[in-house]
């Protein structure tokens, strides 16, 4: 990591106490904020999320800056002259890149790819047939390749961040999971008195394989141009369009020809008794919801805040009893930040603030399940805009998703207000 972002990250902190001594100042005096204390405070918060931004631009940049050098040091021949000289052999990896680069810029053909995580698989190997099939063979490419395009799909998912289940599955057939909707239960029982029969419930969830395209078309020249690292760029561009269409699916899916989505399938755990406040939660409202979830889902390592990024901006003007601020700015760079302690991750997919809107969800992450089919597929076609130039790529990936415990004890929201 380097200084820039390290600084960044101080500077990220220290505007975060200087804003935090600001409201807990108004909050020891038992008053509101005067109007010029209101307005340094909302520059402050505009200061944080220029920063934020800044950061993650800085570590785009770094990571690129590192590829783009990988990549002109395999152009420039340094791992050909090693091997030359018999210093080393190419690896399974250096050969998958330098096809998947010559299949981007069309020296392979048309054929279709396929994008697996396997590199002990070998260099990559082309099919005619565009669905899986074992007796056809895998189409691997670089390692770093599939972890970009997922770490960008990823990146506009807020709920893949939290960390879900995720199941991958060779076939896209029909995948059932045991639901559990009531536990076992106990009473106190006289002597001789006979033990009633309490049993758990169980119900199956189904998974199955609902299919998501993204659609980006690349000029010749940029193609052309072996310096530009290409393969991020595609995995970016692909990875988050991908992202935005599933990734809203897995949080507002109605269940019906799209997965079944967060919102449908949590439980209310609060509804906003404040009114006057647009439906917003309030420090009561949120400890409540918190602590409506049992113990060992709260206490869970995958137990997460969810909610929209201009919701957690409010969140920022919310005290606790003690007139201490409930959220906290992460000290460790690219950790999520804090909200009562509990990791909080922005999610643009959960229902903005509002009247009777389901705007904060809270709970054990790791019991909803991403289902993934297969390899991402990828498909090119120097034809379709043939009179421009340009070379179009799609990408294809298949997937569900669904919360898997259905007892209403894991994941519960906060609804606000009716007025």
């Amino acid at each position: 990591m380097s200084e820039v972002a390290k600084k960044l990250n101080d500077r990220r902190l220290n505007v975060w106490n200087e804003a935090r001594s600001i409201i807990e100042k108004g909050a020891e005096e038992n008053r509101d904020l005067s109007a010029e204390e209101q307005g340094t405070w909302l520059r402050m918060m505009e200061e944080l999320d220029k920063i934020d931004s800044k950061i993650e631009g800085v570590l785009a940049a770094e990571k690129r800056a590192k590829d783009t050098d990988d990549a002109f040091n395999a152009i420039i021949g340094k791992d050909v002259d090693k091997r030359r000289q018999g210093r080393t052999e190419p690896t399974h990896s250096q050969q998958a890149g330098d096809e998947i680069r010559a299949w981007f810029r069309g020296d392979a053909g048309n054929r279709p790819l396929e994008v697996s995580h396997d590199p002990a698989r070998g260099p990559i190997s082309y099919r005619s047939l565009v669905t899986s099939n074992a007796a056809s063979g895998g189409n691997i490419v670089p390692t770093d390749f599939y972890d970009q395009l997922l770490a960008h799909l990823v990146e506009v998912s807020g709920l893949l961040q939290a960390g879900p289940t995720i199941v991958n599955t060779a076939g896209g057939e029909s995948l059932q999971f045991p639901r559990t909707t009531a536990h076992t239960t106990a009473a106190l029982t006289g002597q001789t008195s006979s033990i009633s029969e309490v049993d758990p419930q169980f119900g199956l969830v189904t998974l199955t394989a609902f299919k998501y395209g993204a659609f980006l078309q690349v000029s010749r020249e940029l193609l052309d141009d072996s310096a530009v690292d290409l393969v991020g760029y595609l995995a970016m561009s692909a990875g988050r369009a991908i992202g935005n269409a599933f990734g809203a699916d897995l949080v507002t899916g109605t269940g019906t020809n799209q997965p079944s989505g967060l919102v449908a399938n949590s439980t209310q755990g609060v509804a906003g008794a404040t009114t006057g406040k647009g439906g917003a939660a309030q420090y009561a409202d949120l400890v409540n919801l918190e602590y409506s979830v049992i113990a060992p889902y709260r206490q869970s390592r995958s137990c997460y805040w969810l909610a929209a990024d201009k919701t957690i901006g409010g969140f920022r003007l919310l005290l606790d009893s003690q007139n201490r601020p409930i959220w906290e700015p992460s000290v460790v760079l690219g950790s999520p930040d804090l909200l009562l302690g509990k990791p909080l991750v922005a999610d643009p997919f959960v229902p903005a603030v509002a009247t009777s809107a389901k705007s904060v969800f809270f709970g054990d992450f790791a019991q909803y399940v991403v289902r993934l089919v297969g390899p991402v597929r990828f498909e090119r076609s120097d034809d379709f805009a043939f009179q421009t130039d340009l070379v179009s790529f799609r990408a294809i990936i298949r997937g569900d998703g669904s919360l898997i415990d259905r007892t209403g004890a894991c994941m519960k929201y906060f609804v606000g207000p009716a007025t």
